[in-house]
């Protein structure tokens, strides 16, 4: 087995606690590259937040955004895949966990809105260097023809593990609930994650699934983890996560994708 195609999640596997990319990363990324391997994103962001990040590694593959909701090409822009949140669905979702004093952000391709401007936007704003938009949510969503991209909550960590199950008890049919981070809850179309992009990105290639190679740190990650023939979890990975991997590298801190990457990618190839 030769890996042909690697995807990486941003935040906390990609991405330094400072969000850059180390340069021993950026070297194994393109070293990978330049003997023909396939090397993408597959992230919870948005298109805009993950462009930058494409772009300095030169990546000429679609990268996978909003959890599997939108690939797109990097240069060009173009969508090659987008499935929405229908607008009645998420008026739905937006209205119960507001009822509950759950901060949220619905995303619409390149935006991101929330009613409220406070801490958790700021953060947020640091975080992803794009800008929130305040706005009234009901009328926004009344106004939107299709739907979003994602639904995003924060809340400390022990608030959303007692939200989640209300929440997949009342539209789990509708939506895919999953965690990036201990205090992001997100929401997406039921029909897609990580996992689902990555194989019809795979089959868009022509890579079989046992050369492709998944690496991640979070829940967000599991399907896509779960999907590869060789599924790596960070060393700074949730426990849940290390257990479900083939693969447990070294953490976000210490060059963990660099060090799949050269130890499962470029010493395989000949």
């Amino acid at each position: 087995m030769a890996i042909r195609l690697v995807a990486m999640d941003l935040d906390d596997t990609l991405l330094r606690d400072d969000w850059t990319i180390s340069p021993r990363v950026v070297k194994a990324i393109q070293k990978a590259q330049a003997q023909g391997v396939k090397v993408t994103i597959a992230t919870g962001r948005m298109s805009l937040s993950t462009r930058p990040y494409a772009e300095q590694l030169g990546l000429d593959v679609p990268v996978i955004t909003y959890h599997g909701a939108m690939v797109q090409q990097v240069l060009s822009g173009d969508i090659l895949f987008r499935r929405v949140v229908p607008s009645t669905v998420a008026a739905e979702i937006v209205q119960y966990v507001s009822k509950r004093g759950v901060y949220v952000q619905v995303y619409l391709k390149n935006r991101v809105v929330t009613a409220e401007l406070n801490e958790w936007s700021q953060d947020y704003e640091r975080i992803a260097s794009v800008k929130v938009e305040k706005g009234d949510l009901s009328i926004l969503l009344s106004q939107e023809p299709e739907g979003v991209e994602k639904i995003l909550l924060m809340a400390d960590e022990a608030h959303l593990d007692q939200l989640a199950p209300l929440l997949r008890q009342h539209f789990g049919d509708k939506v895919h609930i999953t965690k990036s981070k201990p205090y992001y809850l997100e929401m997406t179309d039921c029909t897609v994650n990580k996992g689902v992009a990555l194989a019809a990105l795979a089959e868009r290639l022509g890579i079989a699934q046992a050369d492709v190679m998944a690496i991640g740190d979070s829940y967000n990650d599991l399907e896509m983890i779960k999907y590869a023939g060789i599924g790596v979890a960070m060393g700074n990975a949730r426990a849940e996560i290390k257990e479900q991997a083939d693969i447990v590298t070294t953490t976000n801190e210490e060059d963990g994708v660099a060090e799949a990457i050269e130890r499962y990618v470029l010493d395989k190839i000949v």
